[in-house]
């Protein structure tokens, strides 16, 4: 018997229920590889309703099956871009409030970034360097961000060593 105010266990969304929010999660888990390489890939979870018409509330988690804020609206699996838009909110802020670290940083200004519609796709955005007083930019495509990571080179020397 469950207690009156038990959370209902959460279950891992299995792979084609929701495929516009799955093709979306497997666009934002190339970027967290390229970022966070330690990180397991995201997953989809789904949580029992209790409102009415609503079968289940789906979160993007952890691998471990942690997750925070978000919850991806029914809407948002309507379209690609709408999918993309509402998955990569939702990762962002489970990376971010799980993990407690920015996700993902601009490599050339250490600031996190956030997703933003440019050139007709959703990109990720930095704020640039407020120092400088250098304008935002858009570092790359969601999903693209492997193209901009530096690869660990451990044969060059280290400057100022």
């Amino acid at each position: 018997m469950s207690g009156l105010f038990e959370l209902p266990e959460p279950r891992r969304v299995l792979l084609g229920e929701y495929p516009l929010w799955d093709e979306a999660l497997a666009l934002v888990n190339r970027d967290l590889a390229a970022t966070l390489p330690a990180q397991e890939p995201l997953q989809l979870i789904g949580i029992p309703s209790y409102d009415e018409g609503v079968a289940e509330y789906v979160y993007v988690a952890l691998a471990n099956g942690e997750w925070h804020g978000n919850v991806l609206g029914p809407d948002s699996a309507d379209t690609p871009d709408l999918a993309l838009a509402a998955v990569t909110d939702a990762a962002q802020e489970t990376v971010a409030e799980c993990l407690w670290q920015a996700w993902p940083v601009c490599d050339e200004h250490d600031l996190g970034m956030h997703p933003r519609e440019a050139g007709g796709q959703l990109s990720w955005c930095c704020a640039g360097g407020n120092v400088r007083r250098e304008q935002a930019h858009i570092r790359a495509a969601v999903g693209a961000l492997a193209g901009l990571v530096r690869p660990d080179r451990p044969h060059h020397k280290r400057r100022g060593g």
